[in-house]
């Protein structure tokens, strides 16, 4: 039977908490888009109460918004804690109605000499980074080659990967990153957006580099973290 890929995310952290997660599988159908793409559409961080429900959300412009209805899906699966993702609503007298809701992955920064894998950077298509506004997150935007198969074990990995601390002679610091992108067997038949978030209080530089192999060549993303 042919199935759609699946994406892993290695090295994520839930963006709150310290709690490092070996892996994640991220639905990257479910985004919002499509029929959504005319709605009001943010990234955010989703607040869940000990229902495991999500009752409220801080944008990354910073606004806090509480639902109109608490919202469940299946990647809320803990209680008390918050995650991060990608919102399609309609703001009804202050507060959020929720069409669409996905979860964005966050990457923890995985140092090179600790990483237990070859180092593979199949292209990817790059769309943008950015910084949101409040300043807690490195955001990357990028589209996956991708396709159904009946290689039940095919899936793509991306990780963060740093390879260099450069210290300069003014005392400033700048953290060179690698996007680790394995296509992991997946057929190159179309194109799939995904995102990905790295929390900027674990980037131990005043600035970030990241190296992103696309297939037009290199991309090289620089941004002032403080």
């Amino acid at each position: 039977m042919k199935k759609l890929f699946r994406l892993i995310v290695i090295i994520t952290v839930n963006c709150q908490l310290s709690t490092i997660i070996s892996s994640c599988s991220q639905d990257v159908y479910d985004k919002g888009e499509g029929k959504y793409s005319l709605l009001r559409g943010d990234f955010a961080e989703a607040v869940v109460n000990s229902n495991q429900q999500v009752t409220k959300i801080v944008t990354d412009d910073g606004d806090e918004l509480s639902l109109t209805a608490p919202y469940t899906a299946k990647w809320v699966s803990k209680a008390d804690t918050t995650y991060r993702c990608m919102l399609y609503y309609n703001k009804v007298d202050n507060q959020a109605e929720v069409v669409s809701m996905g979860q964005v992955p966050c990457a923890n920064i995985a140092l090179l000499s600790d990483f237990d894998k070859p180092l593979l950077t199949d292209p990817v298509k790059f769309e943008s980074t950015w910084m949101s506004k409040t300043g807690k997150y490195l955001n990357l935007s990028l589209q996956l080659k991708t396709g159904v198969t009946d290689d039940s074990t095919a899936a793509q990995s991306l990780a963060i990967i740093s390879d260099t601390l450069v210290k300069h002679a003014d005392s400033k610091q700048i953290r060179h990153l690698i996007l680790y992108h394995d296509q992991g067997n997946v057929p190159e038949y179309y194109s799939t957006k995904v995102y990905l978030s790295i929390p900027t209080n674990r980037i131990d530089a005043d600035s970030v580099r990241i190296s992103i192999n696309s297939y037009d060549g290199e991309v090289i993303a620089k941004h002032r973290i403080r």
